[in-house]
């Protein structure tokens, strides 16, 4: 008997929600991008952005590109799971950003960032001209588009962010929206256990993860300031989880990713359990089953199969009939 995969039986005719690592490293110059891709090849569970914005030196916007694009295309990222920031709206090298970048390595960038808009339309322009860059430089693919909601009028419009094309995950930049609040919010709500308890930021990461998650968007929360204290990062990691649902996490500091791969990472038992159902269920060509007393059909079927994704990139070994099932000849 044939048995259909997870991914053709649950999802026919509908965009399955993104399943990306759940740690998203920032890098800017040559030589911390050149030891986050040697890391990043080692454990293949996190993602790494190189950084235009705040890396490239002043007046060396071209180059910095140039160079982000050498290394995009290098052998060190052979895993592919490397994406760049681009400057914001306002700086005069955005475009010049995305034709580089896409013209250059446009079939291989894992995602482009954009940073600070304040109108959904900035967003919508932007998209329009990473599409415009990929017809010319002859590339199919859909290049995914990370969002960065750091500004007053971002939020306020954050749903239409959301739902524009091509975007697949919405950062929330907690640093440049304390500030844009002109000392109403205190300096404390940059850290833990303000950034979680104050209620102006407390309700922008709310809506910024409902917004997301409403349009099959993965949410991704900010930075821990605290670079090398690993219990600081991984609290924050799953606080962001559990508390706001945050599927995603910005590191700045290798120390940082493990933590946070960690902290996001499914609860081990209820993985386990996944994969006992969804084996059970391809077995019953996916139709209803009872699995220890409890009746699953395809909602279910298909909460655990991006439980099961996500435990898969993060690291987790899966039970052997699960991995042969669904991942046979997976090089991931």
């Amino acid at each position: 008997m044939s048995l259909t995969h997870p991914q053709q039986a649950l999802f026919a005719g509908e965009k399955p929600f993104p399943v990306i690592p759940s740690c998203e490293h920032f890098a800017g110059s040559e030589k911390l991008i050149g030891k986050a891709l040697e890391l990043q090849g080692r454990s293949g569970t996190f993602d790494i952005t190189m950084d235009l914005e705040d890396g490239a030196p002043t007046g060396r916007e071209r180059e910095h590109a140039e160079l982000v694009v050498r290394l995009l295309r290098s052998e060190a990222n052979a895993r592919r799971m490397s994406g760049a920031r681009i400057h914001d709206y306002t700086h005069g090298a955005w475009k010049q950003d995305i034709d580089i970048v896409v013209g250059g390595a446009g079939d291989v960038v894992a995602y482009l960032t954009i940073p600070k808009p304040t109108a959904a339309r900035q967003v919508a322009e932007m998209i329009e001209h990473v599409q415009a860059a990929a017809a010319r430089a002859g590339v199919k693919r859909a290049i995914p588009i990370h969002v960065l909601i750091e500004t007053h009028g971002a939020l306020r419009e954050v749903h239409a962010i959301a739902a524009l094309p091509w975007v697949q995950v919405l950062d929330f930049g907690l640093m440049d929206f304390v500030s844009g609040h002109h000392g109403a919010i205190p300096s404390s709500a940059m850290r833990s256990p303000g950034q979680f308890e104050h209620a102006l930021v407390a309700r922008a990461k709310a809506e910024v993860v409902a917004a997301a998650l409403a349009a099959g968007v993965v949410p991704a929360h900010n930075v821990t300031l605290d670079l090398k204290n690993v219990y600081q990062t991984h609290a924050d990691a799953r606080r962001a989880r559990e508390e706001f649902g945050f599927l995603r996490m910005w590191s700045i500091y290798p120390a940082q990713i493990q933590p946070i791969v960690d902290a996001m990472a499914p609860d081990f038992k209820e993985v386990a359990r996944a994969c006992d159902i969804l084996v059970a269920a391809q077995r019953a060509s996916w139709g209803p089953i009872q699995h220890e007393g409890d009746l699953h059909d395809r909602a279910t079927y298909r909460y655990f199969w991006e439980l099961v994704q996500r435990a898969r990139i993060s690291g987790q070994k899966l039970p052997p009939d699960a991995e042969a099932a669904f991942f046979a000849g997976s090089n991931s």
